[in-house]
């Protein structure tokens, strides 16, 4: 080491790892604040409707006005009558509560409350489980 010149101390600050910024990095108020103080350029940008609820408030777009002109009734089908009196007659028959029912068919009671009450829309696979633990036809009478 001797004779190759005078030492001189580097003080220069090494990285030794450091990931690029993501986008939300970038944005973060504490990397913003190092790039000002670094003297890097900053660009600020105002978004339009920032922090407010225009959007959904006062401007109609084309999809609402056509679901406000909309005057068609839209419902769910739900179980017909004589799906649900031919159910609780079977049940009866087969003296059967609505929850001893629901354990045979491995459904909650309320599915069976739901469909012998006309609430439930009608599931085929609930109703051929049903069909097959009270040993009746319950479609295709139509």
């Amino acid at each position: 080491m001797a004779g190759i010149g005078p030492l001189t101390q580097d003080w220069e600050p090494v990285v030794i790892r450091k990931k690029p910024l993501n986008s939300a990095a970038k944005k973060d108020e504490k990397a913003v604040n190092a790039a000002r103080r670094s003297g890097a350029e900053i660009e600020t940008v105002k978004k339009s409707n920032a922090g407010t609820n225009k959007a959904a408030s006062s401007s109609t777009s084309l999809n609402t006005r056509k679901l406000d002109d909309e005057t068609e009734n839209l419902a769910h089908e739900r179980v017909p009558s004589e799906l649900k009196k031919a159910i609780m007659q079977a049940r009866m028959d087969k003296k059967l509560t609505q929850a001893q029912l629901s354990q045979l068919i491995n459904e909650k009671p309320q599915i069976i409350q739901e469909y012998e009450s006309g609430k439930a829309i009608p599931n085929q696979q609930i109703i051929t489980k049903l069909e097959r633990a009270l040993g009746v036809k319950l479609r295709g009478k139509k």
